[in-house]
């Protein structure tokens, strides 16, 4: 599970800007690779003196520099990636006659003597034609991630029939797939009329709310506001302790008094709409995130890997199979994952007798005291169900029972769960926390959340290393 839906889940500057990225070093090395072959064979490739002492080779280093930010200068602002032969033209065509006019300019002004001949020509018109090929490329990329529903935003709509029926007459847009829909419903004829009217599942404020979302997976909530400022209100009580975004749709006229208002990126641009509860975890800075994970995971696997062969001998010697144990635990939107462990109990015990020292694994108290147990938990990190830094996961029934305490428990889950996190680098781990402790456990959480940035992952991975020998505050 990469997460893919959770990078473009906000918008594609991401995949816009690593295109640019990705075609500026493509002029470069069309440049370095003509320098070469314009009199030499393919077998010269790799020979740099030919290419350095080419009349290319300050243009080679020069022109893909400004093309880069000629394509960031004259970028169309439009924040969702546009499939379209004018988006070639604005995007790729224009910054590259840009750098050719501003590069004879330049030339000009220092005297660097450059002869333009045919070869130069044929030079400019094979990088007209490779980007060309290359923004076809993309563009099929980026049509495949959405036909195959890997991008896209799981929606559940929420407001009155009619604001529901508005927005699904709206000409389709890709981004968005409207998988259910949740009314105020007083009577039957209410729902009925929904149902007849709506060509998607439908259902009422009585429902259990959390159990569509999970078995949706969905990913937002929009709540469609058509000036019933208290319909609005009876709404977020409704779904904002639940750990899915909320964005707030206006169907008449601006948001008002907003400073997160947005006035773009919705249905073809057409709605204006508030983040009123969005998640920090999308594009280039998740995706980097995602990347750190993979690496540290391997790195860390690899580091361990004698330990971890150890502990998986000494408790098969000592009871056998299996060496590991799984527990269902809530993870990103609420959707369900086993969270990996060593097994430090004997078999066949129930879980009443877990806090009784005598079924413990011999074996089992050193892993539990070495604080070893959640080394398999690596293994969820490379499949992507926990990140190394997050709120801790718990098991699906604490979640729910917590849930029920505090308002706002469930927001833990708008990310991925970790194997470390703030809290408990300041102290706040352990299991069968006091209600006291678990609330500035899962303050602590929500402060990572709202402030999370891959420095600060570091900054605890770092810290985690000196936390572990630090009794946690009881």
């Amino acid at each position: 599970m990469f997460r893919l839906e959770k990078i473009f889940q906000q918008d594609d500057h991401f995949y816009i800007n690593i295109a640019i990225f990705l075609k500026s070093f493509l002029v470069f090395l069309l440049i370095y690779i003509f320098s070469i072959l314009e009199f030499n064979s393919i077998f010269d490739l790799l020979n740099y003196n030919i290419y350095k002492t080419s009349k290319y080779f300050v243009l080679s280093l020069y022109f893909p520099i400004f093309y880069l930010l000629f394509s960031f200068i004259f970028r169309v602002t439009k924040k969702r990636y546009v499939i379209h032969l004018l988006s070639f033209l604005l995007n790729d065509l224009v910054p590259l006659l840009t750098v050719i006019l501003f590069t004879l300019y330049v030339f000009f002004i220092l005297k660097i003597n450059f002869k333009i001949d045919i070869n130069s020509s044929y030079l400019l018109i094979l990088t007209i034609c490779i980007l060309f090929i290359f923004r076809k490329i993309l563009d099929s990329l980026y049509a495949n991630l959405m036909n195959n529903n890997i991008i896209q935003r799981n929606i559940m709509l929420v407001g009155t029939v009619e604001s529901i029926e508005k927005i699904l007459k709206e000409k389709k847009d890709k981004i968005n797939i409207y998988k259910c829909c949740l009314i105020k419903s007083d009577n039957k004829n209410t729902l009925e009329k929904a149902r007849m009217h709506l060509k998607i599942p439908v259902f009422t404020d009585k429902s259990e709310v959390r159990i569509i979302l999970e078995y949706h997976e969905l990913g937002q909530i929009w709540i469609l506001d058509n000036k019933d400022k208290n319909l609005v209100n009876y709404f977020l009580a409704l779904v904002v302790k639940f750990s899915v975004d909320i964005i707030i749709v206006s169907l008449k006229g601006n948001l008002k008094n907003n400073s997160k208002l947005i006035t773009d990126n919705l249905i073809n641009n057409k709605y204006t709409y508030s983040n009123y509860q969005t998640s920090q975890f999308y594009g280039l800075s998740l995706l980097i995130k995602l990347f750190l994970d993979k690496i540290f995971s391997i790195l860390f696997l690899f580091l361990i890997s004698p330990i971890f062969v150890v502990v998986t001998i000494c408790i098969y010697i000592e009871d056998g199979f299996p060496i590991f144990f799984s527990e269902e635990s809530s993870g990103w939107d609420g959707r369900r994952f086993n969270v990996h462990k060593f097994r430090i109990y004997k078999k066949n015990i129930s879980s009443k007798k877990l806090t009784d020292d005598k079924e413990f694994l011999r074996i089992g108290k050193i892993i539990r005291n070495l604080r070893i147990n959640e080394i398999p938990q690596f293994f969820n990190i490379l499949k992507g169900d926990m990140s190394i830094v997050g709120p801790r996961p718990h098991i699906l029934k604490d979640d729910l029972a917590y849930a029920q305490v505090y308002k706002h428990f469930l927001k833990r889950n708008k990310t991925f769960p970790g194997l470390t996190g703030w809290a408990q680098v300041n102290g706040y781990r352990g299991k069968k926390p006091t209600n006291e402790l678990m609330q500035k456990r899962m303050e602590y959480d929500l402060w990572y959340m709202n402030n999370w940035s891959n420095g600060l992952d570091v900054y605890i991975i770092l810290k985690t290393f000196f936390a572990i020998f630090r009794r946690p505050k009881r």
